[in-house]
């Protein structure tokens, strides 16, 4: 009951824990360090004393004396400015720190995890790390990257942040905004990090970040990508067959789908459109909650769906737009134009996996069968997840 009870303390108070620690000291070393001082502290006391009332307030009042030890520990005894501002921080603590509120400061955490003077890679792992709570270990194995590089990619981000005086801060006045969107794009690759590979803690995290940052810094946009994660989490369950092969939207169960949670996605989707500020996110879950709506595949609006896209394109001209735009064309009933338009992004999808998917699918249904053949065999041979192999192997073998 004890060990459960602390589980969950860590998984819901660690970041928030963190963060606090984080303002605090500066150092996220030392916060880390910290918390799993007093994560053991808790493990010890617990069974004996009981789980206190308030676990987040117990958590940050043990880890600021721990991160106080420490700091004494290093520091040399002649330096007297060091000892003195000690004693200040070890002075400025309330009475009584168990049943203190904690003030929330997740969102800055986010904002200097994802400042642009990071590398997205770094970015990443560093949220992970520092705000999901998750181990350099399960961090690289996530992302099929050895443990001491991710080691290392941890260190340099934190580096750079201390070096390059990056602020712990959250932008202000339009600011806000321009930076809201590296800490959206990186929810959303830990997103699609977790949900091609079938990892759902990695998905389950960035829909939990989401809703972090929806709380703190209520935008459009925070509220699509929300949507949008949480209509393709709904649709999860009607993913894989019985041997584990991926299954197409197409020849989903509909009836598996989590309706309820697409309701939910749906009705903040819609207060988040009315608000007249659309964006990238909003459009892609505007075009997921027609897929959601459909009683059928014969059913879906592509029409609408096709008209989302060219709306999205103009947001958000990219190749990769471009490619989802075609296959909408097609599904559209216009095949033979999509497959031209395949041909003009070849050059600049040329090593994307979907791309020659997509590629290949139409190929097939505008009757060139030995063309795609041959490049049902090219994407398979740059597919990793064993599911989706799976099902490339079956489109394969169902060529005539």
């Amino acid at each position: 009951m004890i060990q459960a009870a602390l589980a969950h303390a860590f998984k819901a108070d660690s970041g928030r824990v963190l963060a606090a620690l984080i303002a605090q000291f500066r150092d996220f070393d030392l916060a880390e360090e910290a918390l799993q001082d007093a994560i053991i502290e808790a493990a010890r006391t617990w069974p004996r004393d009981g789980t206190p009332s308030n676990t987040s307030a117990w958590l940050l009042a043990v880890a600021r004396r721990r991160a106080l030890d420490r700091m004494r520990k290093f520091a040399r005894a002649k330096d007297e400015a060091v000892l003195q501002n000690l004693g200040l921080l070890a002075e400025d603590q309330p009475e009584d720190e168990a049943t203190q509120e904690i003030p929330d400061e997740r969102l800055r955490l986010i904002f200097t995890c994802c400042h642009p003077a990071l590398a997205e890679e770094a970015q990443v792992a560093l949220t992970l790390r520092t705000l999901c709570g998750l181990s350099a270990r399960e961090i690289a194995q996530a992302f099929l990257v050895p443990h001491a590089t991710m080691n290392q990619r941890l260190t340099r981000a934190k580096a750079k942040i201390s070096n390059a005086g990056i602020p712990y801060r959250v932008p202000e006045g339009p600011e806000i905004e321009a930076r809201l969107a590296a800490v959206l794009s990186v929810i959303y690759l830990i997103f699609n990090a977790g949900y091609a590979p079938r990892n759902p803690v990695l998905s389950a995290e960035a829909l939990r970040l989401c809703e972090v940052v929806h709380q703190l810094q209520p935008l459009p946009e925070t509220a699509g990508l929300w949507a949008l994660m949480s209509l393709h989490m709904a649709r999860d369950p009607a993913r894989l067959d019985a041997d584990n092969t991926l299954i197409s939207l197409k020849d989903q169960n509909r009836a598996l789908w989590d309706h309820p949670a697409i309701a939910r996605a749906k009705t903040r989707l819609l207060h988040a459109l009315a608000q007249s500020r659309p964006g990238p996110y909003q459009i892609q879950a505007a075009i997921s909650a027609l897929h959601c709506e459909a009683e059928s595949w014969a059913t879906t609006d592509w029409a609408q769906i096709n008209a989302l896209y060219g709306a999205l394109y103009r947001l958000s001209p990219t190749p990769v737009v471009a490619l989802n735009h075609a296959v909408a064309e097609a599904h559209a009933g216009e095949p033979k134009e999509a497959l031209t338009k395949l041909g003009e992004l070849q050059m600049a999808l040329e090593g994307y996996q979907p791309f020659h998917a997509a590629r290949a699918e139409l190929l097939a249904q505008c009757g060139k069968i030995p063309a795609a053949r041959l490049e049902y065999k090219h994407v398979i041979s740059l597919t990793i997840a064993p599911e989706e192999r799976a099902f490339l192997l079956k489109k394969l073998s169902e060529l005539p």
